[in-house]
């Protein structure tokens, strides 16, 4: 049960086959981001250019990935990052990486490119790359619906927008409407391809090596979710009911980090969301926990439509960071990105920086075709549809993220992240932890590689300081370790905070392999560590050095001047020292060669 299958397919030859991932890579590295991650360093040199067809991208489930886990619906899209030039993978869930396992398949390996517009039919043994001219340019909606009465009504669509076929470095890969592998810029690669969608009937099945065994350790995690708080939080009003918290807190990140306290966070909370905008909950694969928004706007003009949406990251995105408080025009935004295949992080942190760049006089008039000024809502709308499409100047360089809109006019200082990533909806200065897993994420700033705010202000497992540096570097080690683990079983990382990854889903995977390949939570810190130094490994070969595990200088040495975080910044350096020395890597942040061999990965 631990060989793995890659359907491997060469866009530039047509060639398609399929190959056996060795049981060694997959008892080292589990599935998912871990063996997804292993087959792109085998299969890349770090060095070459993100758009180059020599950069593989690759959909990586992993062994609870479609089985009745809970919310065991997840798949990665890894390849090296346009948006960063980094290791790149991005989470997404729905039922797409379901459809891929049914069909027989664990990994999807796309080479080379295509030269005229293409998607990939997957049914079982059955695999085509198909004719796409006539998708090209078409929103995500239309592309899913029309793939699905080419081929089936059950197929399950992964594909890009027109951002993604535009390169748009903030472009992601949509399926099943409304969910995103959205960090990192993937589906700019997917564009450089020209491959417009991976289309998946599958109607296998999938093997338990286990299944009693496997069916136990899944109510016993079942149990501890339907009753713990974060399942029933989010049931009621998914994540966007953590706006209000973080303003108290003021670390809610308002007009481009300038503020941490947004005055209008009351009108884009949860509770109005789910009152005003809201029609029912959605969950993904074998999920319980249902925290998707499907809404509906009505009677707000050119903000009208319905989707999915908005999370709390999206109300940040496209909301507190551009000092949009009306909440019909933040849900709009979302369902732009959500129809143009844009991540609503990083095309709204690019609209943030260009708000400030702008009101400070760095960007010319002529440049946008209109003053921008923070909290235009209509601006927003406008530069959404700008940045999909590369129209204008300022659509053209939105496009091309943040850090290179700033760079651009002169103030890369400007620009709110870490290896050209934009910051979650965290501000670090008042939660200084975050700041450094801001700054060491492998696929640049990153709430979800270690989310220091649980113990920073939530208390899970141990309650923290968030102003001091103290024991911040050991906890960010455990946090991210553990996401690593949980990003290569196939599962959804919300699980994880009602549910032991060390006991329950560590027991999950091994039922389901049939082998023992973490007895404990040791085990499964080990093989998550080993997955992060071998993202490290990319990198450094990718040229990044210490350098690239920084901070803009707002966050280092502009105290926040209001709310519960007044007066803090993140002194990053102590930190990271201790770190690199906790991590077994150098003072230039290379895994040593003992760590290596300690790992298997010298």
């Amino acid at each position: 049960m631990l060989a793995a299958t890659l359907l491997r397919v060469n866009l530039s030859t047509g060639q398609i086959r399929k190959e056996t991932v060795s049981e060694t890579i997959v008892r080292n590295f589990i599935g998912g981001r871990g063996v997804g991650s292993k087959l792109l360093m085998d299969n890349i040199d770090p060095a070459v250019d993100a758009f180059d067809p020599r950069n593989p991208l690759i959909f990586a489930t992993g062994p609870v990935t479609g089985t009745y886990a809970p919310t065991g619906g997840r798949y990665m899209v890894i390849t090296k990052s346009p948006l960063t030039g980094a290791i790149a993978c991005s989470n997404s869930g729905g039922y797409w990486g379901p459809a891929l396992r049914f069909a027989g398949y664990d990994y999807v390996m796309i080479e080379g490119a295509a030269k005229e517009p293409v998607y990939l039919y997957i049914h079982n043994d059955k695999v085509e790359i198909r004719d796409a001219k006539h998708l090209w340019g078409k929103i995500v909606d239309d592309t899913e619906n029309i793939i699905r009465e080419a081929t089936h009504p059950e197929v399950r669509v992964a594909s890009i927008g027109p951002a993604g076929e535009n390169l748009a470095r903030t472009a992601c890969v949509m399926n099943d409407k409304g969910r995103a592998a959205g960090r990192s810029g993937v589906g700019a690669v997917m564009g450089a391809k020209k491959l417009k969608a991976i289309a998946v009937l599958g109607t296998k099945g999938l093997k338990i090596a286990h299944p009693e065994a496997f069916t136990r350790a899944v109510l016993r995690g079942r149990d501890k979710l339907v009753k713990g708080p974060t399942t029933q939080g989010l049931n009621m009003l998914g994540t966007a009911g953590t706006v209000s918290f973080m303003n108290q807190l003021g670390m809610l990140p308002t007009n481009n980090f300038q503020m941490g306290v947004f005055a209008h966070a009351a009108a884009v909370d949860g509770p109005v969301v789910k009152k005003e905008y809201m029609t029912r909950n959605r969950g993904c694969h074998s999920c319980m926990i249902h925290c998707g928004r499907v809404t509906k706007v009505t009677g707000h003009g050119r903000f009208d439509g319905k989707g999915e949406g908005p999370e709390y990251e999206t109300i940040f995105g496209v909301g507190t960071d551009c000092g949009v408080g009306d909440l019909a025009a933040v849900i709009k935004a979302n369902y732009l990105c959500n129809e143009l295949g844009m991540d609503t992080l990083e095309a709204g942190i690019a609209i943030a920086t260009a708000m400030e760049l702008a009101e400070k006089g760095y960007i010319p008039e002529s440049d946008i075709g209109f003053k921008l000024t923070f909290g235009d809502a209509n601006a927003l709308i406008e530069l959404l549809e700008a940045q999909a499409h590369r129209k204008g100047v300022i659509g053209h360089w939105l496009a091309e993220g943040g850090y290179r809109l700033a760079e651009h006019y002169g103030h890369p200082e400007l620009f709110m992240g870490s290896k050209k990533q934009g910051f979650a909806a965290y501000d670090p200065r008042g939660s200084v932890g975050m700041g450094l897993a801001y700054a060491t994420s492998n696929r640049g700033a990153c709430h979800l590689r270690g989310y220091t705010v649980s113990v920073e202000h939530f208390g899970n497992p141990v309650k923290l300081d968030p102003f001091t540096t103290k024991d911040k570097a050991y906890w960010l080690t455990i946090l991210q370790n553990t996401t690593a683990f949980v990003d290569a079983s196939g599962i959804c990382l919300f699980s994880t905070f009602d549910m032991s990854p060390g006991e329950d889903l560590t027991e999950m995977v091994n039922e389901v392999l049939g082998e023992r390949v973490a007895g404990s939570p040791e085990e499964m810190l080990k093989i998550g560590e080993r997955i992060w130094n071998l993202e490290r490994l990319f990198n450094n070969a990718a040229g990044f050095t210490r350098a690239d595990d920084s901070l803009p200088p707002r966050i280092t040495s502009e105290p926040l001047t209001e709310g519960m975080s007044k007066g803090h910044v993140v002194d990053l350096e102590p930190m990271l020292n201790e770190y690199y020395q906790l991590r077994g890597w150098d003072s230039q942040g290379r895994p040593t060669p003992e760590k290596l061999r300690e790992l298997g990965l010298a």
